[in-house]
């Protein structure tokens, strides 16, 4: 893959990890945004990616129906999972706690990707992240994400606005399988969700998941060096303007 050689004691640029926790899904997207006009106009290489989980909620894309979401289901009727459409590729998701989302805020022009490059380089770092862990995976034609033997391990919907990304990508680390059951997985055995424990038949822990996947996110966008950081700034601010 080309791009600017992995060196960890060179000067610039680096990419800037944000580990914020279990998050409202609302409040994450927001920060997202506020990230992208914030880096549209500076023209500079940076990147920030912001790693969290979210409350159980049902995310429609654009390539989504709300057909494909059971109403019916008691999770659904009883609020326990919202739903709410957003302006991302992909179809319907469930998030849950266990999932691990991460959101590359990322910059096309400065870093000379295409949207399909950085598609490309996202999931290669998660792949190689999931190898290091232990786990082969594989893609499927014309799908993007990644497939371990048990099912699908890794769900794509990612949004562009003024050329830098949002959105992103979701691990299913260790979430509660049945909460899937509330979209239409349809009849193909690709289309089956799974998550790492079940790959692994073995626990599976976010915090080493996640150490494993900033270095292999910054190697696969070809950036220099990472810095990972407990929260972020804005969302503190936020709390304590509400005081």
């Amino acid at each position: 893959m080309p791009g600017i050689p992995f060196d960890p004691d060179a000067p610039s640029p680096a990419m800037e990890a944000h580990l914020l926790g279990r998050i409202d899904f609302g409040r994450c997207l927001a920060l997202q945004r506020r990230l992208v006009r914030e880096i549209a106009p500076r023209g500079d290489a940076q990147v920030r990616v912001l790693l969290c989980e979210h409350p159980g909620i049902v995310t429609v894309g654009r390539a989504g129906s709300p057909a494909e979401v059971q109403r019916d289901s008691r999770l659904i009727q009883t609020g326990r999972l919202d739903v709410r459409w957003v302006k991302r590729g992909g179809g319907c998701l469930v998030h849950a706690p266990g999932q691990l989302a991460v959101y590359p805020i990322l910059p096309l022009r400065p870093l000379g990707f295409s949207v399909g490059e950085y598609l490309e380089r996202l999931q290669s770092g998660i792949a190689n992240t999931l190898g290091r862990l232990g786990i082969r995976v594989s893609t499927r034609p014309g799908q993007r994400g990644l497939w371990g033997r048990t099912g699908k391990l890794v769900t794509l919907g990612v949004a562009v606005r003024d050329w830098v990304t949002y959105h992103g990508a979701f691990i299913n680390v260790s979430p509660s399988l049945g909460l899937f059951r509330v979209v239409e997985a349809g009849p193909e055995p690709t289309a089956r969700i799974s998550s790492l424990v079940a790959e692994r038949q073995r626990p599976a822990k976010m915090t080493g998941v996640r150490a494993e996947l900033v270095p292999q996110l910054a190697k696969a966008f070809g950036l220099h060096r990472y810095h990972v950081h407990t929260g972020h700034p804005s969302l503190r601010r936020a709390v304590a303007s509400r005081r």
